[in-house]
């Protein structure tokens, strides 16, 4: 995507691939192998020392942390942000309500565990690994009744067939910056700057600004139940929803605020600010404290 957007302003690219630390372990969870920069790390490595000009990242993967030295220049128009659910055909269910109790359903999200238990307590959640060809095939051969993922992915490789079920929002919440692909580059690199900055999709921008200031603001990784997506709603405002679980699923602490699309960094944090007051905060730290 970015290649063709680039290439509609006459610039040539080549694509250099790499293989980050989650994709070189697929089988371990990845709560045991890290949690900040698995999908990122070698790429930032490979910009800081010039063997790359930008990074492309999926935005949900992006550490929050601030970087002195690298920045996101451009996001590009978000596609679908929403969870989905995929089933086996064996299991005749039309959604997560009609799913047997007792199904395997496949995640490594702990984000998505908790929702799912909180909805159907009934079902088993298991550790689901592997990019999404082998997610889908692991649901086809029955490894797993059925998996959550993101729709953007599906859509992207087109297999948006496979979706069973649509997880709408604010009430079942993706992960901040889901759907959004993020360009990164040198802070300092003004030349690559003038040529990545129009790919900018300034309503993604401001809406994943807002999200990922929420996650910073309550100090969230990818390991910590915790949901954020700003919308549109009913009245035309652009609205923050956010929450923080345990992760079973038991207590979630809610809340939403409209986003001052001039400032939606300081939105975010109002919005963590709101639910630390609420509960948040010793939600957090007894997740820290989980082995």
């Amino acid at each position: 995507m970015v290649e063709t957007g680039l290439g509609q302003r006459g610039i040539e690219c080549e694509l250099v691939p790499f293989k980050t630390t989650a994709d070189k372990k697929r089988v371990k969870p990845l709560s045991e192998i890290g949690a900040k920069g698995l999908f990122t790390h070698e790429l930032e490595v490979a910009l800081r020392k010039g063997k790359v000009d930008c990074c492309v990242h999926s935005l949900k993967d992006l550490p929050v942390d601030d970087s002195e030295d690298l920045e996101v220049v451009a996001v590009l128009e978000r596609e679908d942000p929403r969870d989905v659910l995929v089933v086996n055909a064996v299991t005749q269910a039309d959604g997560l309500a009609s799913l047997p109790a007792g199904s395997r359903v496949g995640t490594s999200s702990p984000r998505r565990r908790a929702q799912l238990a909180a909805a159907r307590g009934d079902l088993e959640i298991v550790e689901l690994r592997g990019d999404v060809p082998t997610r889908l095939r692991k649901v086809d051969t029955g490894q797993v009744h059925a998996a959550i993922l993101a729709a953007a992915d599906l859509i992207m490789l087109d297999a948006k067939q496979r979706i069973t079920e649509y997880f709408e929002p604010p009430h079942w919440l993706p992960a901040a910056g889901q759907g959004a692909i993020a360009i990164q580059m040198r802070r300092e690199d003004d030349a690559m700057r003038a040529v990545l900055a129009p790919l900018d999709h300034t309503p993604t921008a401001i809406a994943t600004r807002a999200e990922r200031a929420f996650l910073a603001a309550l100090d969230g990784g990818g390991q910590v139940p915790i949901g954020a997506l700003a919308m549109v709603d009913a009245e035309g405002r652009l609205v923050l929803h956010g929450f923080v679980s345990d992760l079973e699923g038991r207590d979630f602490v809610r809340g939403a605020v409209s986003v001052d699309s001039s400032l939606p960094e300081e939105s975010g944090r109002a919005l963590a600010a709101d639910l630390r007051t609420r509960g948040a905060t010793s939600l957090l730290i007894e997740l820290r404290n989980t082995p």
